[in-house]
């Protein structure tokens, strides 16, 4: 019992590893807004099945839901940074990407307070604590058709400049916007002559040995720190 609930725990740190090493293909594939609103369902579905585990009486579900759950974070994280940075205006684009940590911890807290046993985290309501993760996901599946996709997408990888002129327009409003398109245009040329490393090139690479090797140590000692046993 003590080995499965373990599984059940961790497996959602598989699929954020799955998740988050899929994201950079499914960007270039389909675009930024395409790829968030089917991880939205995709969480939406996970949530279901979680919710449902206590009336189906069946531990998979939670195993399951779980997994997809874990899929849809790790898809979540790098393309929200990513799309929220993209579609804000250059004097603003330092602090909507700081934004992002502050729901991060927020959602936690959240999380943390309404588990509970006062709250949600009681023996007749835990698969609402379960499924309210797909809360958020449906609120951002309804508002997120309204906003345009991402313009450096558009320009960049579709080599569509009039779609970019008219994501930005709705998005930063009437007025000009050369400079940011020209900067878009820089960082596309500036692309087309860098070489993307794979991990384990990265890995490999002596010249970003101690950058890895500080990542490694902060990511482990926030491990350590106590927090997963508070």
């Amino acid at each position: 019992l003590l080995f499965l609930w373990s599984i059940t725990v961790s497996i959602f740190g598989i699929g954020g590893l799955l998740g988050s090493s899929g994201s950079r293909y499914l960007t270039v594939k389909f675009g930024k807004k395409k790829c968030l609103l089917c991880n939205n369902v995709l969480m939406i579905v996970a949530a279901s099945i979680m919710g449902c585990s206590k009336i189906s009486q069946s531990f998979e579900m939670i195993l399951i839901g779980r997994f997809m759950c874990g899929l849809s974070a790790g898809l979540c994280v790098p393309l929200h940074h990513q799309y929220v940075g993209e579609i804000s205006p250059r004097k603003l684009r330092g602090f909507a990407n700081s934004t992002s940590s502050f729901f991060w911890s927020l959602g936690k807290a959240i999380g943390q307070i309404s588990g509970q046993r006062e709250l949600l985290g009681s023996q007749s309501l835990w698969p609402m604590l379960m499924a309210s993760c797909g809360v958020p996901a449906l609120v951002q599946l309804v508002t997120l058709p309204f906003f345009p996709e991402s313009p450096p997408y558009l320009l960049m990888h579709k080599g569509d400049q009039e779609g970019c002129k008219k994501a930005i327009r709705q998005l930063w409003g009437e007025g000009q916007h050369q400079a940011e398109i020209d900067d878009i245009m820089k960082e596309k040329a500036t692309m087309k002559n860098t070489k993307i490393l794979s991990v384990l090139e990265l890995v490999k690479d002596p010249a970003f040995r101690w950058q890895l090797y500080m990542i490694v140590i902060l990511t482990a000692t926030i491990q350590l720190c106590g927090i997963n046993a508070v």
